[in-house]
């Protein structure tokens, strides 16, 4: 997402010639947008978009659990100690 931000920021500040940007090649100016590809590709390839997507959906079941557990009266051991 970094890579796509950059990309578009980049090309605001061409498109509209300011400062030092203005002067720079367009393969400068649009390189960002190609590692973005190539960031998602890798992503994906490597198993990473799905772990953190698993993480995310472990946290919010732990976390159900948890506040179900609270609404019952049967707070667990993690949450007395706090």
């Amino acid at each position: 997402m970094l890579f796509l931000i950059a990309g578009i920021a980049l090309l605001a500040l061409k498109y509209l010639e300011v400062g030092p940007i203005a002067g720079m090649s367009w393969y400068i100016v649009m390189a960002p947008f190609p590692m973005a590809v190539i960031w998602w590709w890798w992503s994906d390839k490597s198993g990473r978009t799905k772990r953190l997507e698993v993480e995310k959906m472990d946290k919010r079941r732990t976390d159900r659990i948890e506040r179900q557990r609270e609404q019952m009266g049967m707070l667990s051991a993690k949450r007395k100690k706090k």
